[in-house]
């Protein structure tokens, strides 16, 4: 397609997709449709141009003397003409060498602007780079080359030949450096090499030392090249540099975060006193406080949030839970029937929590009409899993199922889940035969389901099927080799059974592999070692796992190998305080009963 000067036009949307890294860099100028006026010749009459038309073009420097007289020869029109009609019939590739070639010879800025967008949009970005060298080097005045090269340079990663280019850009009037670094960040977030770019960054910051947003560009790039101890100073640095800078100091908690919880919410709270109206601090910081679940301090928080913003549903909604979590019923219900009657996007998940406030209430009835009302969407499947529940737990086993069977599913997935919740009403009705049978029959419509699977597995131990437990374990690492309680139920299953213990052992350790911090996995690892007569090194891990999760199994692993070592004191007393919270655990039940029979 031609344009209204007879230059063929590259599409708008792809070059402005192709140039957002190369020329949306420091100054962030755009680039449209790349429309330049032909090579000034003696019979080019400008008037002809439509005056109506949107001219896309670079304007011309101030001073035209500047530019060179290209004479009109055969050779140039020729090869001009070959750059635009290889364009037009879709050879930009053709269009792009005449056009880069064209541009080392005549030495023009116009047709090396040109010859740098045609080359970017080929996506040949060695032409582009050669061609955008070329319209530098014959307009040295302009910053736009110059953003053009040093883009292009970064986005190859030669970022050895971008460095005095950057530098050169960054100390021009033309540019303002803290801007500069703002863009050079983003464009390096993707970078292959990451400590190629921060090397970049931090000469680049070098010259900056009082800049902040220099500063907090080599915190950015050492994040991602995993310098946390460079990324924690440069973060620090740029907060004192420029006081009050909630971007500086959320960076910082993040990082201290890995280290310390504590330390990156006092850090928060600490900047919180002393700029009260930071909002995304605030988040930041009452988000920190619900994963300490330090709930009643969390919706304090949020609800000081509200106040700045008081139709924020998205605040109501955070405090209406963290209400419910504090077990303040009445907090939760007036928060959720604000949103119910206002403008919240997700209503059915406020019915949804309005069931859970009246169940906590012991308000089946009106827990039920909740459930019911939730529509087909997100929540309804567990709405409907609530609704059963509590069918069941008023001994109405029957009509639980009998509503899961019913409820509408509107995928597969659905469906197992409904399955499944069936399979658990059976469970804690002591049927596991029965719920055995139920995913058995689901497997034969869905073979490779790997949540069917699993559950099949676990039901398989409980009616003494250990075959169909290792069948069911086994195919689901064939399916999903990242499926770390895979590899641990195995493990565990034999390691209970005190059967093939190296296996066992080789199995959790390819599940702590995928899934480190996971409490359960952990436990499966000291309950091993334990086995293979490792008490030492079991109760490490025994000791670990029931920190991050006072379990009432774990509890009874730790005990058992705790009064073998002769602690039996200790052993007592986290099985004493185990039995308060599950008195009904059956693992714990047994393993008091057998070692102090």
């Amino acid at each position: 397609m031609c344009n209204s000067t007879g230059f063929f036009a590259i599409p708008v949307g792809a070059l402005r997709l192709l140039t957002a890294v190369a020329f949306v860099f420091f100054a962030g100028c755009a680039v449209d449709s790349p429309q330049p006026a032909a090579p000034e010749a003696e019979t080019q009459d400008e008037s002809d141009a439509d005056a109506s038309e949107p001219q896309a073009a670079a304007p011309e420097p101030e001073d035209r003397s500047a530019l060179p007289k290209q004479e009109l020869d055969k050779d140039l029109l020729y090869e001009f003409l070959l750059a635009e009609i290889a364009g037009q019939r879709g050879n930009v590739g053709l269009s792009a060498q005449a056009y880069v070639d064209l541009a080392k010879r005549t030495r023009d800025p116009r047709i090396a602007r040109r010859a740098t967008e045609v080359a970017l949009y080929a996506r040949m970005n060695d032409a582009a780079i050669d061609a955008a060298r070329v319209w530098h080097e014959t307009d040295p005045g302009s910053a736009r080359p110059l953003q053009a090269l040093a883009g292009l340079l970064v986005a190859s990663g030669r970022y050895d030949d971008a460095l005095p280019n950057l530098k050169k850009l960054l100390a021009s009037s033309a540019s303002d450096p803290t801007s500069g670094f703002t863009q050079l960040t983003r464009t390096l977030a993707n970078a292959q090499d990451k400590q190629a770019a921060l090397k970049l960054v931090r000469s680049l910051a070098a010259d900056y030392p009082k800049l902040a947003q220099a500063h907090f560009a080599v915190a950015q790039a050492a994040v991602n090249a995993g310098e946390d101890r460079l990324a924690l100073d440069e973060a620090r640095k740029a907060g004192q540099l420029r006081a009050g800078w909630e971007a500086a100091v959320l960076l910082e908690a993040q990082l201290l975060q890995k280290v310390s919880v504590d330390q990156a919410a006092s850090l928060l709270a600490a900047f919180l006193e002393q700029y009260p109206a930071a909002r995304e601090t605030r988040l930041a910081y009452a988000r920190m406080l619900v994963a300490q679940k330090r709930f009643a301090e969390a919706r304090a928080e949020f609800q000081k949030l509200m106040a700045g913003t008081p139709d924020s549903t998205d605040m109501a909604f955070a405090v209406a839970l963290l209400s419910l979590q504090l077990k303040d019923y009445d907090a939760a219900e007036r928060y959720l029937r604000g949103l119910l009657e206002g403008q919240y996007r997700d209503k059915d998940g406020v019915r949804l929590y309005l069931g859970q406030v009246a169940e906590e209430r012991k308000n089946l009835p009106e827990a039920l009409r909740w459930y019911g009302e939730v529509g087909e969407g997100e929540q309804y499947v567990p709405a409907q899993m609530r609704y059963a529940q509590i069918l069941a737990r008023e001994g109405k086993l029957d009509a639980a199922r009998a509503h899961l069977q019913q409820a509408a599913a509107k995928s597969s997935q659905q469906r197992v889940q409904l399955i499944l919740a069936e399979a658990q009403l059976l469970r804690e009705a002591s049927q596991p035969k029965t719920a055995f049978d139920l995913v058995g029959q689901a497997l034969d419509r869905l073979p490779n389901n790997p949540e069917l699977l699993y559950d099949y597995a676990m039901l398989a131990e409980k009616v003494e099927r250990v075959d169909i437990l290792e069948a069911s374990l086994r195919k689901l690492i064939e399916i999903r080799p990242e499926h770390a309680h895979a590899y641990n139920a195995l493990g565990y299953s034999l390691a209970e059974r005190n059967q093939r213990l190296p296996e066992a052992r080789e199995l959790i350790e390819k599940a702590l592999q995928l899934a480190p911090d996971d409490s359960f996995i952990i436990d499966s690892m000291g309950w091993v070692l334990y086995r293979m007569g490792n008490l030492k090194d079991a109760l490490g891990y025994l000791r670990r796992a029931f920190a991050g999760r006072p379990d009432a199994e774990i509890a009874a692993h730790l005990g058992e190998v705790l009064w073998e070592l002769g602690e039996r004191d200790e052993a007592e007393r986290v099985w004493n305080d185990a039995n308060r919270s599950s008195p009904d655990n059956e693992t714990l039940v047994n393993t008091i009963k057998r070692l102090k029979r």
